[in-house]
């Protein structure tokens, strides 16, 4: 494929905004073939925005400024490919023409606009749509464009799958993966339909930094290799700085700073610091696991080991991190704890007044007696669509109190999570469609919290968050430790606020745990170690 340096995606002055509010102001950038555009920022700073614009979703057309997409198009059957001078079509070899589309100014129903649209590929925040049903390979392959046929399509899926470093799962059924396996698929599942257009909104946010790193890598390759041209968002300078040729700092829609990456990213940082506090004497053992395995049958792969005999206790306010790979076990584990997943042999058990309840025990007299005590932030969140916040909140979870009541104590959860006090009587009215992902992720954070469970089990709880918002849900876990004694099961693969936030690690692997210590030595000995590839856990 030519490599000619040409104008791919250019940006003029964009400007949005959704009920009087100002979400994105006279944002431009060109992108040519071949390169990357980072954009970071706070929750709700824009980002989302501009890529669901970019994406050509109509509630996001622009109220001013342009869009333009540079292809090729065959003028004899239509194709559209990488504006490259005098190149002929690549499905019917036809002479190509170059066209600069201004997207938002063609008609809802011009083919062209149409033909842009499926050239865009986008992944967004916290997807894991796939067919639960079908192996990692056959979601690839639904998705390769049907240029592909036979052992090509075959081969074109392998291809991407590997690319996104998951050649170990290739014929494990997509619903028994991690959520950052399913990620990833729905990464690989993107790339396959040859893009021209990539979009990605917090692509590696749920993956260790490892893994993370084999990613970044691989979409840097892709898109160097394939000569398109990719915009992504994240919360991690390191993948700002990793990946990005260009990046923008979006602040409540405006642009701080544009250019450089290093120079962009540290801008961005400069306001974030935390120190760990230490932790107060805790309380005696609430938490139990005895040898406890979880193994299931798999028609595909015979038996599956997602948990292989795991002991340790949790005292109580105890803030206890399990950490490891994507698909080690860890949260197969958190769910045995929470009583959604019994174990298949060993011990689960939480501590009820002066007894231990066995968490494998159906029934009032077994789980039932300890699960009403339990709150759980899942990976895979959802928020009630048509509910406002303050819904969410309160009447949807099945709190009883009066609505004055309620409304105080929505206030003071929503405060506690990092939702600034000018803004809260407006977000409490809003709908989930109407905030960003991030803010939906600290809604479902305080949904947990307004409940004031004894245990809390907080799955990726920050990985759609910025620094300056993790470090605010961070001091929200200590505070509810300290205040109402409330112990944390932290599953997570953001390290800082592992190290910030936590009082013991727990390192999985292959679903048992290698060890367990202080944040700081447990982390040291997950980055030793190597990525694992072609395992079966």
């Amino acid at each position: 494929m030519a490599k000619d340096c040409v104008d791919l995606l250019v940006i003029e002055n964009v400007s949005k905004s959704f009920n009087g509010r100002c979400v994105l102001k006279n944002v431009s950038a060109k992108l040519t073939t071949g390169k990357i555009l980072g954009l970071v920022g706070k929750s709700a700073a824009g980002k989302s925005v501009l890529i669901h614009m970019l994406r050509g979703s109509e509630e996001y057309a622009p109220d001013s400024g342009r869009v333009l997409y540079h292809v090729n198009r065959c003028k004899e059957c239509g194709d559209l490919d990488l504006p490259i001078e005098g190149v002929p079509c690549v499905k019917c070899g036809g002479k190509t023409e170059k066209l600069c589309v201004d997207y938002w100014a063609l008609k809802e129903d011009d083919p062209l606009r149409a033909a842009v649209k499926a050239h865009v590929a986008i992944m967004l925040q916290r997807t894991f749509a796939l067919f639960g049903d079908k192996t990692v390979i056959e979601n690839v392959m639904e998705a390769v464009t049907p240029d592909y046929q036979g052992d090509r399509r075959i081969s074109r899926a392998i291809e991407m799958i590997e690319a996104v470093n998951m050649t170990h799962r290739t014929t494990h059924i997509a619903r028994d993966l991690s959520g950052g396996e399913k990620q990833r698929v729905v990464m690989a599942r993107q790339l396959a339909k040859e893009p021209l257009f990539f979009l990605a909104d917090e692509p590696t946010g749920t993956l260790d930094p490892n893994t993370a790193e084999i990613v970044h890598q691989s979409l840097i390759d892709y898109v160097r290799k394939m000569n398109i041209c990719m915009v992504f968002a994240s919360h991690w300078p390191e993948a700002i700085t990793r990946m990005a040729d260009e990046a923008i700092f979006l602040d409540a829609g405006e642009v701080r700073k544009q250019g450089d990456p290093a120079e962009v990213t540290s801008l961005f940082m400069k306001d974030y610091h935390f120190e760990k506090q230490a932790a107060g004497e805790l309380g005696e053992p609430i938490i139990k696991l005895e040898d406890a395995k979880k193994h299931y049958f798999s028609v595909v792969r015979g038996v599956v080991k997602a948990v292989d005999g795991v002991s340790f206790e949790i005292r109580e306010r105890e803030v206890f991190a399990l950490i490891g790979y994507s698909g080690a076990g860890k949260t197969t584990t958190s769910r045995m704890i929470a009583g959604m997943t019994p174990a298949t042999s060993g011990k689960v058990s939480i501590k009820i007044g002066d007894d231990w309840v066995d968490m494998s025990e159906s029934g009032f007299a077994g789980k039932g007696r300890a699960t009403p005590y339990i709150g759980v932030l899942h990976q895979e969140y959802t928020l009630y669509p048509f509910d406002t916040v303050l819904q969410n909140l309160t009447t949807c979870i099945g709190m009883k109190m009066p609505a004055e009541l309620a409304k105080v104590k929505a206030i003071q959860v929503l405060l506690s999570v990092g939702f600034p006090k000018e803004t809260i009587e407006n977000t409490l009215y809003a709908y989930p469609d109407s905030l960003s992902v991030g803010e939906c992720q600290r809604i479902a954070f305080a949904q947990v919290l307004i409940k004031e469970p004894r245990i809390i089990i907080l799955d990726e709880p920050t990985g759609t968050m910025d620094p300056i918002t993790k470090t605010i849900v961070a001091k929200s876990v200590i505070r509810a430790r300290e205040t109402l004694g409330e112990t944390f099961i932290v599953v997570s693969h953001d390290m800082d606020f592992v190290m910030n936030c936590c009082d013991r690690a727990a390192f999985m692997k292959n679903g048992v745990v290698v060890s367990i210590g202080e944040p700081e030595e447990i982390l040291e000995e997950f980055n030793m170690e190597p990525v694992p590839e072609g395992e079966e856990i």
